[in-house]
């Protein structure tokens, strides 16, 4: 999973991707669980997909309204459809995809 700046969030909202775009911050134990649940998701399924360490973007928080890390933002078509702050599992992750976008 590549790690995204301003300007890949842009042009995937803009170019009416869909995808997930994953909110972390480095010394969060729980968000590196989660990037390693996504890198296997990543193996599975064909999504795009974008990380992007919050601490960087706080405004971005704001915008999208994140309240914790790990978040996971789901869009469709350039649209936000769902935020997900608890992962659970791999199996829960590859169902919220395919529920969500179609895959």
């Amino acid at each position: 999973m590549d790690e995204w700046n301003r300007s890949n969030l842009a042009l995937f909202l803009e170019g009416s991707a869909t995808g997930v775009v994953y909110f972390y911050t480095p010394m969060c134990g729980t968000c590196q669980l989660a990037g390693k649940m996504l890198r296997v998701i990543e193996e599975l399924v064909d999504i795009e997909m974008g990380k992007m360490n919050l601490n960087y973007y706080p405004d971005l928080a704001e915008q999208f309204k994140i309240e914790s890390v790990p978040c996971l933002l789901f869009v469709n078509n350039g649209e936000l459809i769902e935020t997900l702050y608890a992962f659970h599992s791999i199996p829960y992750l590859l169902e919220k995809i395919k529920l969500n976008l179609n895959s």
